[in-house]
């Protein structure tokens, strides 16, 4: 069954929850209700990834991070997974306990490739143009699946390679990041053809959905596509209104 992955943003920036969890009782506070309401994993992230967003230090992004996750990894071991591309912060989140690595660009750096294999981690592959978070939103977009697909299996067949198993790899195409309008809607399917891998679709909120991409019913119609294409897992905001979902299709 698909499982659901709330999201977390522990930012001032973020274009659709910015600066409502930034304080860390109220990331934790909010955490501890998105597992309530049936999400399965917590993804955590401290630094935006909007448009023209700041890019953060490793000390920087540490800051925002370190109080929620000695809180947070205790209470949900497995249960968490940290969004970022910063090996620095990596290790530092590791050392509490493990956690699921997601990595937005991609794990380009063979230093996040190496703390995957270290750890033995579940890992989130994301598909990224030119593995740059700014270039992404500013190249000329991507047009093809065929394209993000081979690029994902290129880099997980690396990590397979280097010793990571392919069921600790889910592969996520990266839905709004350097892609045009139709392919995003293609991508709702993409979990149809990878089947060999674990799916996560993150679509929740994004421009691609419409002028109203805030409420639930745009969301609920783009998760129904890609639980029906074979998703492992949902990346959502609104963790309640999938879970009816989920119930409906089960």
């Amino acid at each position: 069954m698909v499982r659901l992955v709330g999201i977390l943003n522990v930012t001032p920036d973020s274009f659709s929850d910015g600066g409502n969890y930034f304080d860390a009782a109220s990331a934790v506070a909010h955490a501890e209700l998105l597992f309530a309401q049936g999400a399965a994993i917590v993804d955590v992230g401290a630094e935006s990834t909007r448009p023209n967003a700041d890019q953060l230090s490793d000390d920087e992004e540490w800051q925002r991070l370190a109080p929620i996750m000695a809180e947070l990894i205790s209470k949900y071991p497995d249960r968490l997974s940290l969004d970022s591309y910063h090996p620095v912060t990596m290790r530092r989140a590791m050392a509490m306990g493990k956690l699921i690595m997601n990595d937005v660009t991609g794990f380009h750096d063979q230093s996040m490739r190496d703390i995957a294999i270290q750890y033995d981690a579940l890992v989130i592959v994301s598909h990224l143009p030119g593995n740059n978070i700014a270039r992404a939103h500013l190249d000329v977009p991507v047009s093809t699946v065929d394209e993000v697909k081979d690029d994902l299996l290129r880099t997980a067949r690396a990590l397979e390679a280097s010793g990571l198993a392919r069921h600790n790899i889910i592969l996520d195409p990266g839905i709004g990041f350097g892609k045009t309008a139709d392919l995003n809607w293609e991508l709702l399917k993409f979990a149809a053809v990878v089947p060999e891998y674990a799916a996560m679709i993150g679509y929740s909120r994004k421009r691609f959905l419409g002028d109203d991409r805030m409420s639930l019913a745009p969301n609920i119609e783009a998760g129904r596509l890609a639980i029906a294409a074979g998703a492992a897992y949902l990346r959502v905001h609104d963790v309640a209104g999938h879970a009816s979902l989920i119930d409906e299709v089960s």
